[in-house]
């Protein structure tokens, strides 16, 4: 059996996987991450180990994986990069691995949810998986033959934080207005994570009601965006078809440098559907030489692929 832990900012959640063909869960469970809280966090998931191994019989737990919003840092040994700020130049693995009593196996969360569709979900048969994940924000992470690709830096798959390729004018001045929390502007994340693309297109409503009205316009969410275009609306529509745009072009750079045999999308925006026929039409148009056989696909486990992933770091 294997044991997997996805730490997020606001959940945390346990996976207990069987040895067999398929995988299976034989335990799960999710539970509010104790916010800004260090000590607290490290007893959430202790209990969580402890709740797991009872209902599973599991005696002596030898090792579990965890997933985190960041990385540790090659260098320092301490977590860098976290949006879960709290965990942020600490050893956290280590403080948890003396309490638990156990060996702790660490990594991004991206990079976990690459090496679940890697090992038994969309990229299986693939032996290098670029896996995307469009949600709040925007990560990535790399897989190469059912293995984690960290990188020398830990920073192995940080698509989000480079800028935006081959921008228009448009895209030029609208990124000039918006600084990344990582310090730069023109980050891939303020246009291609769920957040980025529903603050453009209220952006464009903004602009349209304040030349025409002076009014101001109502925001809203990424689903209703997109239910406006499934209607017909016109801003609504174009804004959709220039998210497709935009990651056709992004994912292009990265297969001009990594050339990967698949890309795997997880988190809300990879549930429209539509992004894969015409993300995957356009995709020839930005890779070097006009051709590209690498396609867009949608995870198999979803959500579950970052608690799945850490629990295959245990093999």
């Amino acid at each position: 059996m294997r044991i997997g832990i996805d730490l997020g900012g606001t959940k945390t959640e346990i996976v207990v996987l069987a040895d067999d063909e398929n995988h299976s869960v034989i335990f799960k469970k999710r539970v509010p991450t104790p916010r800004n809280d260090y000590q607290g966090t490290i007893d959430c998931i202790q209990g969580l180990v402890k709740e797991a191994a009872t209902a599973t019989g599991i005696e002596k737990v030898k090792s579990i994986g965890i997933a985190i919003p960041g990385t540790v840092s090659p260098l320092t040994g301490l977590i860098k990069n976290a949006n879960s700020t709290w965990l942020n130049n600490k050893p956290f693995h280590h403080d948890l691995s003396a309490q638990l009593g156990c060996e702790v196996k660490i990594a991004n969360d991206a990079n976990c949810m690459a090496l679940s569709e890697a090992s038994d979900g969309s990229g299986s048969d693939a032996a290098v998986v670029f896996a995307v994940i469009l949600g709040t924000g925007c990560g990535a992470g790399v897989a190469i033959n059912k293995g984690v690709h960290t990188g020398k830096n830990g920073l192995g798959g940080e698509w989000g934080h480079n800028p935006l390729p081959w921008m228009s004018e448009d895209e030029l001045t609208y990124s000039r207005g918006i600084k990344c929390y990582c310090g730069l502007t023109g980050c891939i994340e303020h246009f291609l994570s769920g957040t980025g693309f529903a603050n453009y297109y209220n952006y464009r409503k903004e602009q349209r009601l304040g030349q025409k009205h002076g009014a101001s316009a109502a925001l809203l969410s990424s689903p209703e965006i997109f239910a406006l275009a499934d209607r017909g609306d016109g801003l609504a529509l174009e804004c959709v078809e220039l998210y497709e745009y935009r990651l056709a072009k992004s994912l292009a750079n990265v297969i001009n440098i990594l050339d990967p045999d698949i890309i795997v999308a997880a988190g809300g925006m990879s549930n429209i559907e539509r992004i894969y026929p015409n993300v995957n039409r356009q995709l020839q148009s930005w890779v070097f030489g006009k051709e590209c056989n690498t396609k867009l696909v949608k995870s198999k486990h979803g959500d579950s692929s970052g608690v799945r992933g850490a629990a295959w770091l245990n093999s």
